[in-house]
């Protein structure tokens, strides 16, 4: 679902072929090879992260995929390399969420950009969910899992609300916000008991829950199961989506 949101999001700001794109806080590389496949064997990819891990997953992503024209390197959004050189477009995918300071990250970023190039961001926002007509409180506590992990790792959950007011005060002219939800229906289904499970560590470690209270092997049938039973539509997630133009 949110996979379907970037995609509209990169195509609607004009991503296109022959660009030269960096993907900051790229990880294993989702969004970098979505954006090859726009800018074509003509344009490159840069994605940069400070994991080596991810990046080392990344790299054997793009061999698998048969893609030349995305590279994957170490790096940072508080010092970025003078080497990559310039770029048609910045994107990001709940990377600033995770700033100390978004402003100054966003800043900095706009220093690798050439003369109007675009910044393209896609943030969660806790605001205005979970949210459903039946109680479903088994939602709502994982809901709260995740969220109070995120924030208590330092996160500003309220990104996405946060995102425009972000991008003007550092400098960059908005063209578009927009905010799309993560809808689940008794029979449609999101990846949150997959989520979860990547996150346990980190929610065991927040203090947060404890495993044996997550029962991670049942949660996806549970979730389902509570959905089913009330006959009920959940919005768990809120996606806002932006892209702003450097100002010459």
């Amino acid at each position: 679902m949110v996979a379907e949101m970037t995609e509209r999001l990169l195509a609607d700001a004009g991503i296109g072929a022959g660009m030269r794109v960096l993907d900051v806080g790229c990880g294993r590389g989702d969004v970098s090879f979505m954006v090859a496949q726009r800018v074509g064997a003509q344009g490159q990819v840069v994605g940069i992260d400070r994991d080596v891990q991810p990046l080392a997953a990344a790299r054997d992503r793009a061999r698998e995929l048969g893609l030349s024209n995305v590279t994957f390197a170490e790096g940072d959004l508080g010092a970025l390399s003078p080497e990559l050189g310039l770029f048609d477009v910045v994107v990001g995918r709940r990377v600033l969420m995770y700033q100390p300071d978004a402003v100054a990250a966003l800043r900095r970023l706009s220093g690798a950009l050439r003369p109007g190039g675009l910044v393209v961001f896609q943030e969660l926002d806790a605001t205005m969910v979970p949210a459903s007509v039946a109680p479903l409180p088994l939602h709502e506590r994982v809901h709260h899992w995740i969220w109070q992990t995120v924030e208590r790792e330092g996160a500003d959950i309220h990104m996405g609300f946060h995102l425009a007011t972000v991008l003007e005060q550092a400098g960059l002219a908005v063209e578009r916000v927009r905010a799309e939800a993560v809808v689940q229906t008794p029979k449609l289904v999101h990846r949150t008991g997959a989520i979860v499970r990547v996150m346990l560590p980190r929610i065991v470690k927040q203090g947060v829950a404890t495993e044996a209270e997550i029962d991670i092997d049942t949660l996806e049938e549970r979730l389902l199961g509570e959905r089913a039973k009330a006959n009920a539509t959940y919005v768990g997630d809120m996606v806002f989506g932006a892209w702003a133009r450097k100002i010459d």
